[in-house]
């Protein structure tokens, strides 16, 4: 089986196979070639990015993401549970969306701010 890494700029085009009960891996430049091969073969993760409903006006959906990794498997049962979510409050960019979503220990977060500066530049928040 032949893949592309994709953990850094180099793209290494790698040949993975199986030879007993071990996972050859040729073509990765580092550790880390070899690591993401044997990862994705075993066991994918992700990333993933999406967004969720407000009930601001100005703002009707904010961006979000997985604040790590989460299992290939589990992308459908998280988009189910974002898709339940409809943000009541005023947020900051890191601010956690949906702690420890799906029981994964990954937190979904948001990827922007929805504070605003007033005319002093200061921004106000209404988070409870």
């Amino acid at each position: 089986m032949e893949m592309t890494c994709i953990v850094c700029p180099n793209g290494c085009l790698l040949k993975v196979e199986m030879k007993g009960e071990e996972l050859i891996v040729e073509g990765a430049k580092c550790k880390r070639g070899n690591d993401y091969a044997r990862a994705e073969l075993t066991a994918p993760k992700r990333s993933l990015t999406s967004t969720v409903r407000t009930v601001f006006e100005d703002m009707p959906v904010l961006p979000v993401r997985t604040a790590g990794e989460i299992d290939k498997g589990a992308i459908f049962e998280v988009m189910t549970e974002i898709n339940k979510v409809t943000v009541k409050h005023r947020v900051r960019r890191g601010e956690v969306i949906i702690p420890n979503v799906i029981g994964s220990g990954i937190d979904i977060i948001s990827t922007s701010d929805m504070i605003r500066g007033g005319k002093n530049g200061k921004g106000t928040s209404i988070i409870d």
